[in-house]
């Protein structure tokens, strides 16, 4: 086996190769990540792992200016499983093509927290994507079309849903489960 693909294929975290959102080539890891056969990936568009069609739609634009600058970009962010479950990963992506920087795209995952899925709306997902990225209530507000009081009515409401007192706990509390 070259050493090349064993890498790719025994990475400890996912890889995947994208070409404008369609995967090309997935490792084992990423796949089983969301329960799949990497086979079962190719050709796929990364649609059917977010929870909307809107939140697909607005995380496509979120690192664009840093790939553009040829920079890796990372986060963290809520993926769907295919059972429908929620996985919450750590997220970095490197583009080929910094012209075009979703033309060729290849992006690492790796699991924050794994076990009973957390329900969370695409509202929800949406404001702790931003709180896990460091944002402020005002930023992920500009960043969603939202008011600011709006993001700060869905943080205090999950706050009080999984009993903590700070955006801090409750990144902990969705890390460790």
């Amino acid at each position: 086996m070259e050493w090349q693909k064993l890498a790719f294929d025994a990475a400890p975290i996912g890889i995947v190769v994208t070409e404008h959102r369609v995967i090309r080539a997935c490792n084992r890891g990423f796949a089983e990540m969301l329960g799949y056969e990497p086979t079962a990936l190719l050709g796929q568009s990364f649609r059917q792992l977010y929870g909307s069609e809107q939140e697909y739609e607005q995380v496509r634009d979120i690192g664009m200016e840093p790939l553009r600058a040829d920079s890796p970009y990372s986060d963290e962010r809520m993926m769907r499983r295919r059972d429908g479950g929620q996985v919450w990963c750590r997220f970095r992506a490197q583009t080929v093509t910094p012209e075009d920087p979703l033309a060729r795209l290849v992006m690492s995952f790796a699991v924050i927290h794994e076990g009973p899925p957390v329900s969370l709306s695409p509202r929800e997902r949406q404001v702790i994507g931003g709180v896990g990225r460091g944002l402020t209530s005002k930023q992920i507000a500009r960043e969603l079309g939202l008011s600011p009081r709006t993001v700060e009515d869905v943080r205090a409401r999950l706050l009080k849903r999984f009993d903590v007192k700070n955006a801090v706990e409750l990144l902990a509390h969705l890390t460790i489960g």
